[in-house]
């Protein structure tokens, strides 16, 4: 199991990667393909859409077959076709089905993972083992930043997706080899569950509010919008940008490990989410406050708002208490549909919010933009204050 955990571990890291490496290519890209940064934020938005939309087929999966087969077939065949597709890419449509097709592919894994530890470990230490395995797997945040870059300019951006591409395709058939899947859990009788008998447990719907805004700042500014407000307004090179970038992921990566022992050591999950997305917000409103700030003053900010926004795994661990032991996969991919939907939704239309906003001075579209992140955020903050607490 350990070995099987292992390369989820690295299949996460891809997943990361994927979902953050256009932000260092985003100029290069521009130059090469003539895409805009709207073009950019709707095909990072469809990678998001695209595996919310796959985590209520993927939950059922996981309870019928396992995660050995769901995670390696469809890592396998998502994954290697979208990194392919991408490296040969000649318009914004083609990233728009290359970001899809990467979607698929890594939509099963972290959920695999969460699978496993809900089943096979204490519920105790579940946020612990979460926010784990996102921390080690943002590695693969910090290769889509500066070595992204690096490799970029030094072998082309198509060559180096194409290496990354091969990585995939080889960590797939290791995945089919290596993980074991826990025993199947039978359901009580005439209980097999749906995800209606999910949305009919009311506690959920204190937590999907915040569940849908509290990553999209995060991933929406290191995953896109990071390089063009560097380009813009700082006239930042991709090894510029990919120093921002690589500050930013060790943020996310340092807060996720940050997050997961606090509910055992505070006694409460509510308490430690709720303080750490206001802070966010409030990192998100000086960014508004003060767009022009300095390039390492802006990138402090911008590696806040990742710390801070990394409360995903304590948010599943609070919503996965509430949810019954035979629909394991089912219930945290609800609860994942709705964190990654939300991304998704969210990066789309701040595409529309900065292309809609007044463009001169350049600094008045991320204003927008920052706003947008910020006051969504502090709405969810709000809804889930009422939220009952939790642990385990």
């Amino acid at each position: 199991m350990k070995l099987g955990l292992f390369f989820l571990v690295v299949g996460y890291l891809l997943s990361q990667f994927y979902r953050s490496f256009l932000a260092v290519l985003a100029g290069l890209l521009q130059f090469d393909l003539g895409v805009t940064a709207d073009d950019l934020a709707l095909s990072s938005g469809l990678w998001f859409l695209v595996f919310a939309a796959m985590q209520l087929p993927v939950g059922w999966a996981l309870d019928q077959f396992g995660p050995r087969r769901t995670t390696a077939i469809m890592l396998g065949f998502g994954g290697t076709a979208g990194a392919f597709v991408f490296a040969v890419a000649q318009s914004a449509l083609h990233l728009h089905l290359a970001m899809a097709l990467l979607g698929i592919g890594c939509a099963p894994v972290l959920m695999a993972s969460y699978y496993i530890f809900a089943r096979s470990f204490p519920p105790a230490i579940f946020a612990t083992l979460a926010g784990a395995v996102i921390g080690f797997g943002s590695l693969g945040n910090i290769l889509g930043a500066l070595p992204m870059a690096w490799a970029a300019e030094t072998f082309g951006w198509r060559a180096s997706i194409l290496a990354i591409g091969g990585g995939t395709a080889l960590v797939s058939v290791v995945l089919w080899v290596v993980i074991q899947d826990p025993p199947k859990a039978e359901a009580p009788k005439g209980e097999a569950g749906s995800v209606l008998d999910l949305l009919r447990i009311p506690a959920l719907w204190f937590l999907i509010p915040l569940l849908i805004v509290n990553y999209a700042p995060a991933a929406g500014l290191r995953g896109l919008w990071v390089g063009p407000y560097y380009t813009d307004i700082h006239a930042a090179t991709a090894t510029g940008i990919g120093q921002v970038s690589l500050l930013m992921a060790i943020a996310m990566i340092a807060g996720n490990f940050a997050y997961g022992p606090l509910d055992r050591l505070l006694g409460t999950r509510k308490w430690v989410i709720l303080a750490g997305n206001m802070a966010g917000a409030t990192c998100l409103g000086l960014l508004w406050l003060f767009p022009l700030a300095g390039f390492w003053q802006a990138a402090i900010l911008f590696a806040a708002v990742g710390f801070f926004g990394a409360s995903f795994p304590m948010m599943m661990a609070h919503g996965r208490s509430f949810i019954p032991v035979h629909m394991t996969g089912r219930g945290v991919t609800l609860l994942n549909l709705f964190s990654i939907g939300g991304v998704g939704v969210l990066q789309v239309l701040s595409g529309r919010v900065h292309a809609l906003a007044p463009q001169d001075p350049p600094e008045l579209a991320y204003q927008a933009l920052f706003l947008f992140f910020g006051l969504l955020l502090l709405i969810g903050c709000i809804v889930y204050s009422f939220s009952t607490d939790r642990t385990d």
